[in-house]
């Protein structure tokens, strides 16, 4: 468990589903969460108690460690919430490469290069492939999964 100020990192186990509304901040299907949600390891950040930020995490490897979830509730985005989950996800899995695919959102793109992640690769189409209706965000309408890396 991390602690900052009001701000509470712990891993959940159980019912993690009662988290949905947050997943469904950085991943807009309910299917595609439910593929990776029970093998994965939830994360979960409250402020004063209350849940705000998700981070989902699958071990890939013995070496890599995949980022499924990143999401941080409207209210308290921009304030580094989103910055303390994934520098939380990196201590515990210090030893491993961390990877993560995300659309080609401009701020989405920006926030993780800032914080240390750079082009792996892509898969062509994987949004439109995957999701029954387009997603539109920052006037991008998402098409391919841009792959990032951290050692």
């Amino acid at each position: 468990m991390a602690t900052d100020d009001n701000f509470i990192i712990t891993k959940v186990d159980k019912d993690k589903k009662q988290y949905l509304h947050l997943l469904l901040i950085g991943d807009e299907s309910e299917i595609m969460i439910d593929r990776y949600l029970d093998s994965g390891t939830l994360y979960v950040g409250l402020f004063n108690g209350k849940p705000i930020a998700v981070c989902v995490t699958l071990n890939l490897d013995a070496n890599t460690v995949e980022i499924k979830n990143l999401a941080v509730d409207a209210e308290y985005k921009r304030h580094g919430y989103g910055r303390r989950m994934l520098e939380y996800v990196e201590s515990q899995h210090s030893n491993k490469k961390i990877i993560l695919g995300t659309g080609e959102t401009p701020s989405t793109l920006r926030f993780y290069k800032s914080c240390g992640y750079s082009y792996s690769h892509r898969i062509p189409d994987f949004f439109t492939d995957n999701y029954p209706t387009p997603i539109i965000e920052e006037g991008v309408t998402l098409c391919d999964m841009i792959y990032l890396e951290k050692q």
